[in-house]
């Protein structure tokens, strides 16, 4: 792997980078502050690491059109298409259409196909296929928008409530976890009104927060196993992925909150969260790159909590340094997924010229 990384890292590439058009980096980022180049770090830590690489790197924001990307790659004929787009026109469940439309264009391009966006971003599917693979996850129900809530009396307290599309932790709160049917109504009603989707109730799992990398097409490779660790959060809080534990510089240092590579870990479990980050990418056709999140009980139980087609590059980022701890740079990494791209087997390159 590193070595085919590393051939294609020394070919020049014409990259089209596309992202949302309010992320499209500047050529530096001195005298900016730390807040502001958070927003859009990952799309200038990919960015400068090509361009030093060799590559001849183009930008293209994208928001609610498609029409000045079929023009650049009509006109500047790309090699490979970059996506870090996670939605199109505010909407994330609708990124998997930019990507169809680049495969209906015979464009290569990084990252996920259009049908493992498709499953992936929709978690309510993605649950219901963890099922039906026997693939040991926590117990759901699916409250739709604009229905009557009717509790169910087979889920078993605490409750964890969440959007069944939104991601990076968007209206997750410590209020998300239930502990009765009043407190449960109302956290349903939220997700309802404030992130205008349906609401996903699972049954809440105590233990540790961990996430699988997996790198592959057709072959997947598993990186070292992550891990959230949760800091000094105490006062009844759970230890949960809430959004300002996830993006909050000042609130992860002030409670201790980091992520590592994942510490004292029987081997049976490990070798079980590799073969499962594996099983769950197959079910849901991702291919790319993803990480798959876990929570590990105690007793060693493990229950899948979902999968991240395209997840953040960012070079500081739980993926990029999981790769980093296998033995992969940054520079190989994006030299790995840029193969994986152009190797991707589309529709149109199995049934076409």
């Amino acid at each position: 792997m590193h070595a085919t990384a590393h051939a294609e890292l020394m070919k020049k590439q014409k990259i089209l980078m596309i992202m949302h058009e309010s992320l499209v980096p500047p050529d530096s980022i001195d005298g900016l502050a730390q807040r502001v180049v958070d927003e859009w770090r990952t799309e200038y830590d990919v960015v400068t690491h090509l361009k030093a690489a060799g590559h001849d790197v183009r930008c293209l924001g994208v928001y609610d059109s498609l029409t000045s990307l079929k023009s650049t790659i009509q006109e500047w004929r790309p090699d490979v298409v970059f996506n870090l787009l996670e939605e199109f026109d505010g909407l994330v469940e609708q990124d998997h259409h930019v990507v169809s439309f680049l495969e209906l264009m015979r464009q290569p391009y990084t990252g996920c196909n259009p049908r493992g966006l498709m499953l992936s971003r929709d978690k309510v599917l993605t649950k219901q296929l963890l099922s039906y693979h026997r693939i040991p996850s926590p117990k759901f129900a699916i409250f739709p928008r604009g229905k009557r809530i009717q509790v169910p009396a087979k889920l078993r307290y605490p409750l964890f409530v969440k959007s069944a599309t939104d991601d990076a932790s968007l209206g997750i709160a410590q209020a998300s976890i239930c502990h009765d049917a009043s407190s449960l109504r109302q956290r349903i009603e939220f997700v309802h009104e404030q992130n205008s989707s349906d609401a996903l109730v699972e049954e809440y799992i105590e233990g540790r927060e961990i996430y699988v990398g997996v790198l592959g097409n057709d072959r997947l490779t598993t990186l070292p196993i992550w891990e959230l660790k949760f800091g000094l959060l105490s006062d009844g809080r759970a230890p949960i992925a809430t959004r300002r534990v996830k993006w909050d510089r000042r609130y992860q240092a002030r409670h201790g909150i980091f992520t590592e590579a994942a510490q004292d870990l029987p081997d049976s479990v490990i070798a079980e969260l590799h073969r499962l980050a594996r099983r769950i990418c197959r079910a849901l056709h991702l291919t790319g790159y993803a990480r798959v999140d876990f929570r590990v009980r105690r007793d060693g139980r493990i229950f899948a909590l979902e999968a991240n087609a395209n997840p953040i590059l960012s070079q500081e980022e739980v993926y990029a340094r999981a790769a980093q701890t296998a033995g992969l740079s940054y520079d190989a990494l994006l030299a790995r997924i840029l193969s994986l791209g152009m190797g991707y087997q589309a529709t149109w390159r199995v049934g076409g010229d």
